[in-house]
């Protein structure tokens, strides 16, 4: 009796996407204006909701928007505060993680002693009042200068990494250095919890040891997207020069 194959031909499975290829990355070094967006962002919404909550005020021959709450002016100081100081006071490492736990510390402390009560006493007494124009104008103004200097200014030089060269290329005054990347190494150094995480959104810097002839050390400040970059550069470093299909970083 004959046997019939039943052997159902598998499908071929379709190929395999191809790599995406950089043949050249390039790593921009923002300023600290960058993690100045919370001011303006902040500044905004309170012009926003004093538009629609607020009430028309006479101040001598004029009449501006200004909302009746006290908080609004506080909130807005606060926040320019807390800028200042993470954007000029570095900590980084294990000494934020201390920071945190000595607030977190305090926090408790005040509230086992009392002393939240006899702080927020205070409040009633402190009154901080700005109209819609004060907002709108200081946050555009910010704004402006925040967006020229990210988008506009901080590329004017940059890093371009190739398979086996990094060039740092000044375009005002079209000023260019290599290195070979023979033996480069790249450090993430340790991020500041406060102006990388929070104010960052995951930028870093980047330290970059040379080797050879010119035997250098440097740092790439305020990278953003600092450990998708840090991969993608240690990954076109590993690749010879005359490989071009390197995974793209995510």
């Amino acid at each position: 009796m004959a046997t019939v194959n039943t052997t159902v031909p598998q499908p071929t499975p379709p190929p395999a996407a191809p790599m995406e290829e950089i043949h050249e990355l390039r790593i921009y070094s923002h300023s600290n204006l960058f993690y100045w967006w919370p001011v303006w962002a902040v500044g905004f919404i309170l012009a926003l909701v004093t538009w629609f909550g607020g009430t028309k005020v006479s101040i001598g021959d004029f009449e501006v928007w200004m909302h009746p709450s006290k908080n609004f002016g506080v909130f807005y100081a606060i926040t320019l505060f807390l800028v200042i100081l993470i954007t000029n006071v570095t900590v980084r490492g294990q000494a934020s993680l201390i920071v945190i736990l000595l607030i977190l510390f305090l926090t408790v402390l005040f509230a086992y002693l009392g002393w939240w009560e006899v702080i927020l006493s205070w409040m009633p007494h402190l009154a901080l009042y700005a109209n819609m124009g004060f907002y709108l104008f200081t946050s555009s103004l910010l704004f402006i200068a925040w967006f020229f200097a990210i988008f506009i200014y901080d590329r004017m030089s940059y890093w371009s990494l190739r398979p086996g060269q990094m060039t740092h290329v000044t375009i005002i005054g079209s000023g260019e250095r290599s290195y070979d990347t023979r033996g480069m190494v790249f450090e993430k150094e340790p991020f500041d919890f406060f102006r990388h995480r929070i104010l960052g959104l995951g930028s870093g810097d980047i330290r970059i040891h040379t080797t050879g002839a010119r035997n250098e050390e440097f740092v790439i400040p305020n990278v953003l997207f600092v450990e998708r970059r840090l991969m993608a550069m240690q990954q076109l470093v590993a690749t010879k020069p005359d490989e071009h299909t390197v995974p793209a970083p995510v």
